[in-house]
């Protein structure tokens, strides 16, 4: 008998006015996984995961969390899950104790309970030995790795994280990344949104890039990059100004296509070897130096340029930005 999936959507839309934030949306999360949703900014992935968590409702369409509509039974929805997002729900002015024991007794967590699960969150995530501090003495690190403890408290099913790791600290990220790994040998369904393309690749079973509000792409990391035109990539740069080498070079038969990635031209092909003394050839003819020629295997990072159409540039700085990123709350 097939099991329900953790997480479905039937046409899910959301419109504010006359911005499509999300249009109609297909989606199943099976139970176990570790799914990520990829996307630019403004693409749909905070619309998405404020809709699945009962945070707003959609404008048509449906939801479901382990078989639960998350409109007309958003109680029951609400007990299954745990969400971490930009919207904090923990107080400053008390300690990470005595918000992780408040947060469990509003889920109807027993005493016992609550108090062995905190204790076992704030040891794992390192915060044990400063959890009667005041969350306001905390770093934004120490924050959200407690707004993740108290996403836990009451063991949910499905756990949904908005750009989990985003501007922390090298500790702090690695420390949340084993966290979602061992929850998710635990049994736990791990949805995720995330700006750090590689994160993705790392952590995530299957992903999906949504654009513009629609999914463009859903699978595995590995077949996606399969997907590429050509199972190779050649990246070259060139000494000098260079101004008609995606002209030139983008003419060849072999060539699938040209993307540039800062200082360098990645070279889609199924033949590198060809391709190779064509860029040769193209240098000769052109009088310039070649500083440097690899071949490597497509990773998510170019699926991502090709199905939302963003270039590597653009990529790196929305990485930098969700570096970069700072948040007040607590």
């Amino acid at each position: 008998m097939q099991t329900e999936p953790a997480v479905e959507t039937s046409d899910l839309t959301k419109c504010y006015g006359k911005l499509l934030a999300v249009d109609h949306m297909n989606l199943k999360v099976n139970k176990g996984e570790i799914f990520g949703l990829l996307g630019p900014n403004g693409a749909g992935k905070t619309t998405t995961i404020r809709m699945l968590t009962g945070l707003t409702n959609p404008t048509s369409g449906a939801a479901r969390i382990t078989g639960r509509d998350c409109v007309r039974e958003r109680l029951a929805v609400k007990q299954r899950i745990g969400v971490v997002t930009e919207e904090s729900n923990l107080y400053g002015e008390m300690s990470a104790w005595d918000n992780l024991m408040f947060i469990g007794e509003l889920y109807g967590v027993d005493k016992p309970t609550r108090t062995e699960r905190s204790r076992q969150l704030l040891e794992f995530l390192q915060l044990y030995e400063r959890r009667d501090d005041l969350m306001l003495t905390y770093s934004k690190g120490m924050r959200r790795r407690v707004r993740i403890a108290a996403a836990l408290v009451h063991r949910p099913e499905v756990l949904f994280l908005d750009e989990p790791t985003s501007g922390l600290d090298v500790q702090s990220s690695r420390l949340i990344r084993s966290l979602i790994r061992e929850l998710n040998e635990e049994g736990v369904t791990i949805f995720l949104t995330t700006h750090y393309i590689d994160e993705a690749d790392q952590l995530c079973g299957r992903v999906a890039i949504i654009k513009q509000g629609k999914i463009v792409a859903d699978d595995s990391p590995q077949k996606l990059k399969f997907t590429l035109h050509g199972e190779h990539l050649v990246e070259v740069a060139f000494g000098g100004n260079v101004s008609d080498v995606e002209a030139v070079l983008g003419k060849h038969p072999l060539v699938k296509d040209i993307v540039k990635h800062g200082d360098k031209y990645q070279i889609h092909t199924a033949n590198p070897s060809a391709v190779i003394k064509e860029i040769v050839q193209y240098a000769l003819s052109n009088g310039l130096e070649i500083i440097s020629v690899n071949t490597k295997q497509p990773s998510l990072e170019d699926v991502f340029v090709k199905y939302t159409g963003l270039d590597a540039v653009q990529v790196e700085r929305m990485e930098f930005r969700a570096m970069k990123a700072g948040g007040r709350r607590v």
